[in-house]
């Protein structure tokens, strides 16, 4: 017998002395990683809203409100700040409703559509968050330079009066800060929420394997 077949025989009774899984216990364990991650999913929201909420607290003094009043956007932004919160609170219910989906999951089917489900979700929730955020940009940037050019009317002779280059300089830095503040509002996100997702995803296919 030669040093391969020895080493064969070799793997055959280390295979053999190892623990075997059943279906079973496979499927609980992919199960307790997919409510545990959708259980964080669910916190982690939570942090996030309540920061969210600190942070709009904190800035929005009177300055803020005198400011937004000026460029007449006051009732835009009290209606943009009850629309997202209504919207947030709508997500976190979604996710809130996934973990309790998943946690109460009896077979692998229907593991496998909640844990779809809830990555839809994730990625819904993340996509109005860079939208809203953009839109609400655009139309504060908007409204900004409608204000100043109302201003530069009746003061024809102000040296704050910008020509049009000025004001394609102008426009073009503002998209350039916006792309970026997206672009980093996106990878915090992929960081915060991709890492979880990954899971889920390889927790989905582990279970697609088992149904095979």
């Amino acid at each position: 017998m030669d040093e391969l077949d020895l080493l064969k025989q070799n793997w055959k009774k280390q295979e053999e002395d190892l623990p075997r899984l059943t279906y079973e216990q496979i499927y609980k364990m992919l199960w307790k990683k997919s409510s545990s991650i959708v259980k964080w999913i669910f916190v982690i929201s939570i942090v996030e809203l309540l920061l969210s909420t600190l942070l709009s607290i904190g800035l929005a003094d009177k300055d803020y409100w005198a400011e937004m009043d000026q460029l007449q956007l006051k009732g835009f932004t009290i209606g943009l700040y009850v629309v997202s919160y209504m919207v947030t609170f709508y997500f976190i219910y979604r996710f809130y409703r996934n973990y309790k989906k998943i946690s109460t999951t009896d077979d692998a089917v229907t593991l496998m559509e909640n844990i779809l489900r809830t990555r839809r979700t994730v990625k819904t929730y993340i996509a109005f968050v860079l939208i809203s955020s953009g839109l609400s940009a655009i139309i504060v940037a908007f409204f900004s330079i409608r204000n100043h050019q109302l201003v530069t009317q009746v003061e024809e002779t102000s040296k704050y009066s910008f020509e049009m280059l000025d004001w394609m300089k102008f426009i073009l830095a503002g998209v350039l800060v916006l792309a970026v503040f997206l672009c980093a509002l996106w990878l915090f996100y992929k960081l915060i929420y991709g890492i979880l997702l990954r899971r889920l995803k390889l927790n989905y296919r582990e279970l697609k394997k088992l149904e095979v």
